[in-house]
């Protein structure tokens, strides 16, 4: 829904782009620090690209707000999406597959996944008791899912 976006978007680097003069690097940067107002360099980043939190954030987008999570028996989808959103398209390089997932939510809900079609197939999702829909390894195949 929408917490875990609201959660993110304050530590997006791209909201600074309104400042991007002041801030001082590149809008898609997270930086170590800014400097505070006591500071005479108030609002410049400083030390970019020498934290973790790219890496982090991408995790987070990826497999927790798009939902699409890597495991050990399969690949679970299980998005939590904006609501409204009427769904996305990612690209995912998956146990040497390069898989296209397209996410279909007409209704604009948050969460749930309803089915997942492997081609024109439809993925037995029986079985699963955890939320989202786990993707067996032997189901997936290059292309899309």
């Amino acid at each position: 829904g929408t917490a875990p976006t609201s959660t993110t978007a304050p530590t997006c680097p791209a909201r600074y782009n309104d400042s991007a003069e002041v801030h001082q690097v590149e809008p898609y940067v997270y930086c170590q620090f800014t400097h505070g107002p006591e500071s005479p360099r108030f609002g410049q980043a400083r030390n970019p690209w020498l934290t973790g939190t790219a890496s982090w954030s991408y995790i987070g987008v990826t497999q927790y707000i798009l939902g699409v999570r890597p495991e050990l028996d399969g690949l679970r989808i299980d998005p939590c999406l904006p609501e409204g959103w009427e769904g996305f398209q990612v690209t995912r390089r998956f146990r040497g597959m390069n898989l296209t997932i397209n996410v279909v939510n007409p209704l604009g809900v948050a969460t749930g996944v309803t089915s997942v079609m492997i081609g024109k197939q439809e993925v037995d999702l029986s079985g699963d008791d955890r939320r989202g829909a786990l993707v067996p390894v032997e189901a997936l195949k290059d292309g899309a899912v």
